[in-house]
This record gives structure tokens, sequence and C-alpha cells, in this order.
């Protein structure tokens, strides 16, 4: 599958469980994960074991929304590099539809998504990409040169934290993904 702005959907390789079957803790645990958990697959696979599920989604939730560091934006921008490297099609294409509608850069997305990393990008990105691209790569690749420019282009040391947390976050997010289900192109629907 490619990579893309498109919507994608994804579907378990697990049974997951219905939400009419869901105890009151795990809808508990949907409704304080993410405020469409209840209609989404993945969650309701995750849910099979609860309190997983709820320490993973606080995790992603401090990770990912924190309101000081990194921003939003340059967040999402991190987890598409991690998605892409990792061939994650599905979180890449959530991820770069959240960056462009923060950062209004649809260029620079489009040629992550196409051409990955290497693609060309602002100075600020281009550092996050690397950055991200070397957290990624078993072994890590990462290196005092990579910290040395993500201080060159502005980067605090809160920011860089918050970097290395969604590259990381996301490693295991991809993985989730890969190995309980797979992203497919959903058939649209005539509305009228």
């Amino acid at each position: 599958m490619n990579f893309t702005l498109d919507v994608l959907d994804w579907k378990p390789w697990i049974a997951a469980v219905p939400l009419e079957a869901c105890s009151e803790a795990q809808l508990a645990v949907l409704d304080a994960s993410n405020r469409s958990a209840r209609q989404s697959q993945y969650y309701l696979t995750l849910v099979h074991d609860a309190p997983a599920l709820l320490e993973r989604s606080l995790l992603f939730n401090a990770v990912m929304y924190g309101t000081k560091g990194l921003s939003r934006a340059e967040r999402e921008f991190a987890t598409v590099v991690e998605s892409r490297i990792n061939g994650c099609p599905y979180c890449a294409s959530v991820h770069a539809r959240l960056f462009v509608q923060l950062a209004k850069d649809l260029p620079t997305m489009e040629g992550l998504l196409a051409d990955g990393p290497a693609a060309p990008m602002p100075p600020r990105l281009r550092a996050i990409a690397d950055y991200a691209a070397a957290l990624t790569t078993t072994p890590p690749s990462a290196t005092a040169a990579h910290i040395a420019a993500l201080r060159e282009v502005g980067l605090s040391d809160l920011e860089i934290a918050d970097a290395t947390h969604a590259v990381a976050m996301f490693a295991w997010a991809n993985r989730l993904m890969q190995t309980l289900g797979e992203p497919f192109v959903p058939i649209a629907t005539d509305a009228g």
C-alpha cells in the first residue's frame, strides 16, 4: 500500500471486542483513550487488555498532546517520518493529515510521503526528520551530531525530548498496528 494523505481504515486479524460486549471497565478505558475509540476497530482490538490500553492511551496522549515543548505539528511530523520508515501507511496517513492541518504545509508532507525523509524540506523540519530517521533505524543511529543539528535550528532540550518520545511512541504504535491487522482503503459510499 502506498503512503497517502487519503483517509485509510484498519481491520484487525484477531477479533475486536464488539462494543455491545464491552464491560463497563472496558468502556471507561475506551472513553479515556480517545473520543472516537468506541468506533475504532484498533481500539476495540486493544481493549482485550483494557489495563494495557489505558496505560498506552495515557502515554500516547501525554506524548502527543503536551502543551509545552515541541509544537503539535512538529510532533505529528516526527511521527510521520517514523511511520514512513517503519512501513505503516495507516499511521502515516492519519498524522500526515494532522500535520498539514496544523502547519498548513502540504508540499513538505507530500514530498515526505512520496520520497521519504530525504525529500526537500525547510531546515527545522530537515533536522527533525534526520533525527527521527536515525532514531527509527535498527539499531538506532542517532548521535550527538543530530542533537547539535536540532539545537542549531532552535530546538530546546524539552523539544528534543518531545521529538524523541513521539518517535519512540510511534515505533510501538506502528508495531501494534502492523502485527494485529492491516490498513485498507475504505469503500466510498454515496451519501445522496
